[in-house]
């Protein structure tokens, strides 16, 4: 497997090198093809490395116009909830664009209406969203870049320790009910579509996240520690902390 564990002293340092990382593997990727897939997370530091993104100023250089952008996992909350991770995307980056990233490439996941209910629907409408801009025979486009936060208990997207929807398989997403972290109800990426992309990346910051991360590059089972399980098919990429890394060495 190439994995690479890259640790930063700070969270403040990890979002800025985080958003140049990102920027840069965007812009290497359009040097060779296009439309660009990236999977953006929530959380404190992908929220901060969104809004890195925003101020960099190798920004103007990405043609956003090829770009397309998707979530990794959603809190089932109506739209402009500021708990919705796509309200906080746009609040950090997305707005900024404006109209260079053009609106039919931000694909977020639905929230509740009169035709969603609940989160099984949302996360069947998501699924026929990824597949309409999946290459033949897949189930998801091939995402360029995933970026995943996790939880203290190890979780990533809402793919939660000894939950059901960790056994979610031959679909691209998955419903949650009774999520140990509120809200009780999410929508999310199962483990076939994290795996269906090319790089993958976990972002995590603080001490509290130590035990998680010693866990999950250790090899702990996923039904324990789900971020170990996160994995994609070029490369997988561990950015995180001097606290978050605890005692674990740099690669």
């Amino acid at each position: 497997m190439n994995r690479l564990v890259v640790v930063h002293p700070d969270a403040a340092i990890l979002a800025e090198a985080t958003a140049a990382r990102l920027l840069t593997r965007i812009l290497d990727v359009q040097s060779q093809r296009s439309p660009v897939h990236v999977v953006l997370t929530g959380g404190t530091v992908g929220i901060a490395t969104l809004a890195a993104v925003a101020s960099h100023p190798v920004r103007t250089a990405v043609d956003w116009s090829q770009v397309h952008v998707w979530w990794g996992d959603e809190r089932f909350l109506p739209d402009g909830d500021s708990d919705r991770n796509e309200t906080q995307a746009h609040d950090a980056l997305l707005r900024s664009l404006g109209d260079v990233l053009p609106a039919a490439h931000v694909h977020a996941v639905p929230a509740p209406s009169a035709e969603v209910a609940t989160p099984e629907q949302s996360a069947a409408l998501y699924a026929d969203e990824l597949a309409r801009w999946a290459p033949s025979g897949a189930d998801v486009p091939a995402f360029d870049v995933l970026l995943l936060g996790m939880g203290p208990d190890g979780h990533v997207a809402s793919l939660f320790p000894g939950h059901s929807a960790l056994e979610a398989s031959g679909v691209a997403t998955v419903g949650v009910h009774g999520s140990p972290k509120p809200p009780a109800e999410r929508i999310s990426l199962t483990f076939d579509a994290i795996h269906a992309a090319r790089e993958v990346w976990v972002v995590a910051a603080g001490p509290e996240k130590a035990e998680a991360v010693a866990l999950a590059l250790s090899g702990a089972p996923v039904d324990q520690t789900p971020a170990g399980g996160a994995q994609g098919q070029e490369r997988t990429l561990w950015l995180i902390d001097a606290a978050a890394a605890g005692t674990v060495a740099a690669d």
